[in-house]
């Protein structure tokens, strides 16, 4: 007879990825819905593109510039605190951009959103893998990892509705319910904990890691044109941000409690699986920018029909995730990380010669494969980066 006990998921394991999937929701939708939007952002705000395209940059530079201070807010007002507090952030972001007038104020409310997402995205992972304490990683981070597999099928679907339907503001003002459902049920329902005296705020790695990452991003997307790279506010502010995140190595390998303790990074699945998230972000995160526009712009269609295009590609990692995280839990990562971006190089080789007369079939089915290779690149990536470490 099988012992259940160590095939299944602990069930308080369980309610807790519960409650915090409901408000990462929220953010995972966000991040989708908007993709599918920003052509017609462009039109109602009379801005191009270029300009409207910071309308998710600016999101994610705020993400990616918090997402280092997660760690030390978590030590200092522990788990439930923090999460509240970063849905609440969220909640007043999304009801702002709601609210947006023109192109700039929706960018800099997208930035509060982002500040939230910022502070939810690991602690989300953080907690739930804790709350399991080690035990069936592989399993537990397809949990985990439930958010973003939903993320690409529900969010363009229901941004394109809601294109369709109605005014745009609606895209923010679904955030609304998940992110008070998620309050609600994070105050009833996730285990109370006393916040932690924490280390102090290492100030000096702040200053210097959230601008080096603001820098390297600002340069990065102003990269568009014929020129390329070879321009002052392309060079400036990259240069300037690669300066602060070599400085902030030096300063963090030899500083005892740094903001982010890259001598983590010698562990080596932690480092490895750091690497291979980072190239992955590559394949997953410019698709979720290009493919939106080149079913509108290129391919003449609307936004919802854009939205529908789009779905195959979740369904497909959606596909993979159970699979995934029992392959990785029987077999080891490493392979089927290995096998995931073999199917993810060979399933994206379509679209590099698609046009406006390429079959939507092939372009479809490439996109459903492309996702099942996705989500098994991700789930046993995330899930060895925990091996072997202690628990703090």
């Amino acid at each position: 007879m099988t012992d259940t006990s160590r095939t299944r998921v602990d069930p308080h394991v369980m309610k807790v990825a519960g409650v915090l999937i409901v408000g990462a929701l929220a953010v995972v939708f966000d991040t989708t819905i908007v993709s599918v939007a920003l052509h017609t952002l462009s039109t109602d705000l009379h801005a191009p593109v270029s300009t409207i395209q910071w309308v998710t940059t600016g999101y994610l530079l705020a993400l990616g510039m918090t997402v280092p201070l997660s760690a030390w807010a978590y030590g200092r007002f522990g788990g439930k605190r923090l999460w509240m507090l970063a849905l609440a952030i969220f909640l007043i972001g999304s009801i702002a951009s709601s609210l947006a007038w023109d192109a700039p104020s929706l960018i800099a409310f997208r930035v509060i959103q982002g500040v939230g997402g910022g502070l939810m995205l690991p602690l989300l992972q953080t907690l739930i893998v804790a709350a399991a304490g080690g035990k069936l990683l592989g399993r537990t981070i397809a949990v985990v990892a439930l958010p973003a597999l939903l993320g690409p099928i529900l969010g363009p679907l229901a941004g394109g509705l809601i294109l369709t339907a109605f005014d745009w503001r609606w895209m923010f003002w679904v955030n609304v319910p998940f992110c008070i459902a998620g309050l609600v049920l994070a105050w009833r329902l996730l285990p109370k904990d006393a916040p932690g005296t924490g280390s102090r705020l290492d100030v000096a790695g702040l200053l210097m890691l959230s601008p080096g990452i603001a820098g390297v991003m600002i340069g990065l997307s102003n990269v568009a044109g014929t020129d390329g790279f070879w321009r002052p506010w392309v060079l400036v502010p990259l240069v300037a941000g690669v300066v602060l995140l070599a400085a902030f190595g030096v300063y963090a390998a030899r500083k005892r409690s740094p903001l982010v303790d890259i001598r983590l990074l010698r562990h080596r699945s932690l480092g490895s699986a750091s690497a291979v998230l980072f190239l992955s972000g590559f394949a997953l995160y410019g698709a979720m920018l290009l493919l939106p526009l080149f079913w509108q712009q290129v391919r003449g269609v609307d936004a919802l029909t854009a939205g529908l295009m789009l779905v195959p590609q979740g369904v497909g990692t959606l596909f993979s995730r159970t699979l995934a995280g029992r392959l990785t839990d029987g077999i080891g990562a490493r392979w089927v990380t290995v096998g995931g971006f073999v199917i993810v190089a060979l399933s994206t080789l379509p679209f590099t010669v698609a046009d406006a007369s390429t079959s939507d079939f092939v372009l479809v089915a490439a996109l459903l494969v492309r996702g099942f290779g996705l989500g098994a690149v991700t789930i046993p990536v995330m899930t060895v980066s925990y091996l072997g470490l202690e628990k703090q």
